[in-house]
């Protein structure tokens, strides 16, 4: 228990930080998240970047926001033959997912950098895909234009997210799925309840974001506990 304590405190810590800036996830923390998602999120990696492929075509650029230890775009590397490059603001997740890369064998091109000020022109990217992560952006409308801005015309965004409407039940139902055992189960069942949760948005909030931007077609499909946010430029 006293090893969920911790990890609880340092989550409070990051959620408060957040209020004033965007922030990585580092050290332990990063190395505990990269093995998690190692032993019980490698299926759903696969089923997002199954769900990518299916929008694009061998040569497109992909853009991955967040990619943390980078397991979907290590996954989507191997259905194709894009240009993927996943940005991150945690230096300590771009070296874990540089090291997770070449471990399997696939060019990804990880590099440090912010959502608020993507390091790329205009018109660059043919998709871009951000998971688990839209969340914790302190500034989630500039998030949106810089996403906005560096896709090429005719081009898609998704975002895959929590929603803060999920049930408890879906929630029970969701980590199950996971696989976990013994306490990584009920740390995932606290963090996604009393943390991700909360933090999350709903489906009238994103679209009341999505207005105030330059993207003008939408689709918002509901998933589990989450959604996936489609938008067209």
């Amino acid at each position: 228990m006293t090893k969920i304590m911790t990890n609880q405190v340092n989550i409070n810590l990051m959620r408060q930080q957040r209020r004033f800036k965007d922030i990585g996830i580092e050290g332990m923390a990063a190395r505990w998240y990269d093995n998690n998602a190692r032993k019980h999120r490698l299926a759903e990696m696969k089923n997002y970047a199954q769900e990518v492929a299916g929008h694009i075509h061998d040569g497109c650029s992909v853009l991955e926001v967040a990619p943390g230890p980078g397991y979907l775009a290590i996954e989507l590397a191997k259905l194709g033959r894009y240009e993927i490059i996943g940005l991150d603001i945690s230096k300590d997740f771009v070296e874990i997912a540089r090291r997770n890369a070449k471990e399997a064998g696939v060019e990804v091109e990880f590099r440090h950098g912010n959502v608020a000020d993507i390091p790329f022109p205009d018109n660059t990217f043919d998709f871009i895909i951000c998971t688990a992560a839209f969340k914790n952006f302190k500034d989630p409308l500039r998030a949106l234009s810089e996403m906005y801005r560096v896709l090429k015309p005719k081009s898609t965004a998704l975002i895959i997210d929590m929603n803060r409407n999920a049930s408890d039940k879906q929630i029970q139902d969701y980590t199950e799925k996971m696989e976990a055992k013994g306490m990584d189960r009920l740390f995932m069942k606290l963090i996604f309840k009393y943390f991700l949760r909360n933090g999350a948005y709903t489906k009238d909030e994103f679209i009341n974001l999505i207005s105030k931007t330059a993207f003008k077609e939408y689709d918002i499909k509901e998933e589990e506990i989450g959604f996936y946010v489609y938008l067209g430029k």
